[in-house]
Parts: C-alpha cells; structure tokens; sequence
C-alpha cells in the first residue's frame, strides 16, 4: 500500500507541475488517473472532469470525448463544481491555453 501512496503522489506531483505550465498532455493524464485511479490515485470524478476540460482548452481533442464520458456519470452539480475548479486553476495559473 505504501508503494501504491508514494506512486500516486510522484504521479500527481510531476504531472501538476506540467499542468501548471500549460502542458497538455499532463492534464489530460491527470484527468485520466483520477477517472480511472492510475497509479493508486483515488478515483475522482469531480477532478478527472476539471482535468479533462483544462487539456480540452489546451486544444487536445481526445480530451473532450473523455470529459463526455465522465459527465455521463456526474450530476450537474458536479460538472458545476469541475468547471468552477478548472476556472480556479485557469485564474491561479494563468494558463488557459498552451
């Protein structure tokens, strides 16, 4: 269990960082562990939906059909809730697009 920690939290650090860069590809995979619980990360759908949404802005198209899928899942409550935390990291980042 403590390998399963230690990876999740290596996964979500380095991939943040990249995310907070503007990159891409780190917030789709960020959208894809926590849709899926990669690497030991907990499965958020709430996070996967923001992840998701922030790569779709950056232009990564397989993206959107993957925040789709999460959506299908969330009530609307929580799709607001994603959007307003991606609007939150766009704002304290300053990083809508790549």
């Amino acid at each position: 269990m403590g390998i399963s920690i230690k990876s999740a939290e290596f996964l979500l650090a380095s991939r943040m960082a990249e995310a907070a860069s503007g990159c891409a590809d780190a917030c789709y995979d960020l959208g894809m562990a926590y849709s899926c619980g990669t690497g030991g990360v907990d499965v958020d759908l709430i996070a996967a939906h923001k992840w998701f949404n922030l790569a779709a802005l950056r232009g990564m198209e397989e993206a959107q059909y993957c925040r789709a899928d999460v959506a299908e899942e969330m009530s609307g409550r929580e799709i607001a809730e994603a959007q307003r935390l991606a609007r939150a990291f766009i704002a304290e980042t300053g990083r809508r697009a790549a």
